[in-house]
């Protein structure tokens, strides 16, 4: 089994989403995380997808994914050629000695402290999943109150030209 994230343009129209996501579950294939949001062109959007399966398998995947209409461009996001990263809020519970520790594990992590409260801190972390997953782990000890990953997003490295 492998891991592929593949990077969709689409035209922006109502029901996009819908047919990628529907291709998806009458295949019976399982997306891991799906994203999306416009582009530098208003008329064009990028969703980004990450599957896990058999190289068959992931080999359908592009193949009914190219059948759908309102996709423009199907590229996949290999580690050493591109750049991927999550987000990710936590939300955790803290009192007056748990919050400078708190902080601290945040702060190690290049994390943002985006809202606080008497009784907890919201914190903001973007990375890759292993980094993501590093933080959540040295948060264990505390009273995790919500979590919300945005799922994968990224494009490829460097300046590509194509023909």
């Amino acid at each position: 089994m492998r891991k592929m994230v593949l990077s969709l343009l689409v035209h922006n129209r109502a029901g996009v989403t819908s047919r990628i996501s529907g291709l998806f579950s009458r295949r019976g294939y399982n997306m891991d995380s799906i994203t999306g949001g416009v582009t530098e062109n208003p008329d064009i959007t990028r969703i980004t997808v990450v599957v896990h399966g058999e190289e068959e398998i992931l080999e359908q995947v592009i193949k009914q994914l190219d059948k759908i209409e309102d996709v423009i461009e199907i590229e996949e996001l290999k580690p050493e050629l591109s750049v991927c990263r999550e987000l990710i809020l936590v939300r955790v519970a803290v009192n007056e000695i748990q919050r400078p520790e708190v902080v601290s594990v945040a702060d190690i992590f290049r994390a943002n402290v985006v809202d606080v409260s008497k009784e907890s801190l919201m914190i903001e972390l973007t990375g890759n999943k292993s980094k993501l997953d590093a933080f959540l782990e040295l948060l264990r000890g505390y009273e995790i109150l919500g979590i919300a990953r945005t799922g994968m997003t990224g494009l490829c490295r460097g300046s590509v030209i194509k023909d």
